[in-house]
């Protein structure tokens, strides 16, 4: 395993079958150019006025930048020997082993290779997506680049038995870099290709990594969304907040806030900051991290976001968006709209819901001043946007 940390940067091993990059050997300046002129097309395409658009921002790391990564077991083709990886190019049944992957830390690697030894000497099943019978689902894997603190989670369905204690021996007998701090079982027994937890096994140590960002100290769970980019996201979210200008002794209505990381940074400036998310653990988690680092003025609900507003009193003068990739449902976005709030800052991992929303938004009164891209995830498609509106 030990050959795998040493793959020269620059030349994918994978690159003929995994589905995960498709700007593999392509210069960086011209991946951002290639996403510099999709985010601008798709705010021309929707007519989108904006006082000053800034460009877009490369990623501080082109390579090792990943904190997580989901990893689907199958195999290459019908017959073929368990494998452990990403879904093959144009063929989403089949599954190649990514073992040499340069856009995670090595020790994903050398974790992802271990395990796929150990099931395939036990003789595994893999869960087949159309039968629904089979054990092996994903291998979920995420690190605090701050603390190098590692979590491994090994998802399953329950229809097998899982040698817990011999699994937990080999990953913690490898000689890597960061340090394992917990190592799960989640069994996930849902049709859907979706990870379900039905139950939590923890194996060995904890149920969370933390990580340090914008000098605040965060707790992440299993299931909760963090950035996955943490020097990128940074930077970003540094500019965000220096897009909105003075919100000095504002409300703020932090909107799909994850764990809180933007929430606890607001309220350092902010009167008040109430964050507004959807999956429970992750509300947990961001009421442990502002008591971890002492922010008193943060307040978090957890429900959909539209049904939350609706039964809240109070009312925001400014208001933070960082939806999903789906972005803002039209009736959530009516809502939010509706409060009136001088300032909107929107973020998005989606420039085509996020051009869907700012054209809503227009509208409703709100007009981008500015807009900027961040290209957070090199070699892939995908990329950040930010905007920065104010209520006409």
């Amino acid at each position: 395993m030990a050959g795998n940390n040493n793959l020269q940067l620059g030349a994918c091993a994978h690159n003929e079958f995994c589905g995960g990059c498709s700007y593999q050997g392509i210069g960086y300046e011209d991946q951002l150019c290639a996403k510099n002129d999709e985010v601008k097309r798709l705010l021309k395409e929707k007519s989108i006025d904006f006082s000053e658009y800034l460009g877009i921002g490369g990623s501080p790391d082109m390579y090792r930048y990943r904190n997580k990564m989901e990893y689907t077991f199958g195999n290459m083709a019908k017959g073929e020997e368990l494998s452990l990886g990403m879904h093959r190019k144009q063929k989403f049944m089949s599954v190649a082993t990514v073992d040499q992957c340069q856009i995670v830390d090595s020790d994903f690697n050398a974790a992802l290779s271990a395990t796929l030894e150990f099931c395939k000497e036990k003789g595994y099943s893999f869960y087949n997506k159309k039968t629904h019978r089979g054990f092996l689902r994903h291998l979920v894997m995420r690190r605090g680049v701050r603390t190098k603190e590692l979590l491994v989670n090994i998802v399953t369905s329950s229809q097998e038995s899982f040698h817990a204690s011999e699994y937990v021996e080999v990953l913690l007998n490898l000689k890597i870099n960061n340090h394992i701090v917990g190592i799960l079982n989640t069994i996930c027994d849902g049709l859907a290709d979706f990870i379900n937890c039905d139950k939590l096994n923890v194996l060995w140590g904890r149920d969370y990594y933390t990580e340090r960002i914008m000098d605040l100290d965060f707790k992440v769970g299993a299931f909760s969304f963090f950035q996955t980019n943490v020097a990128a996201a940074e930077r970003l979210y540094t500019e965000a907040v220096a897009m909105m200008g003075d919100f000095q002794d504002k409300a703020v209505f932090d909107l799909y806030c994850g764990t809180g990381t933007i929430s606890q940074v607001l309220a350092q400036k902010a009167k008040k900051v109430i964050g507004i998310e959807l999956v429970p653990e992750a509300v947990v988690l961001a009421r442990e991290n502002a008591e971890r680092n002492g922010v008193r003025n943060c307040e978090f609900f957890e429900g959909d976001v539209f049904e939350v507003m609706r039964k809240l009193d109070e009312k925001p003068e400014v208001i933070v968006l960082d939806p999903p990739r789906a972005g803002v449902h039209p009736k959530a976005l009516e809502k939010i709209a509706g409060y009136g709030a001088g300032q909107i800052l929107y973020i998005s991992c989606n420039p085509k819901s996020f051009a869907e929303n700012l054209y809503s938004l227009q509208y409703y009164g709100y007009k981008p001043e500015r807009i900027k891209a961040y290209d957070n995830f090199p070699f892939t498609k995908h990329c950040e946007c930010v905007a920065a509106l104010r209520n006409l």
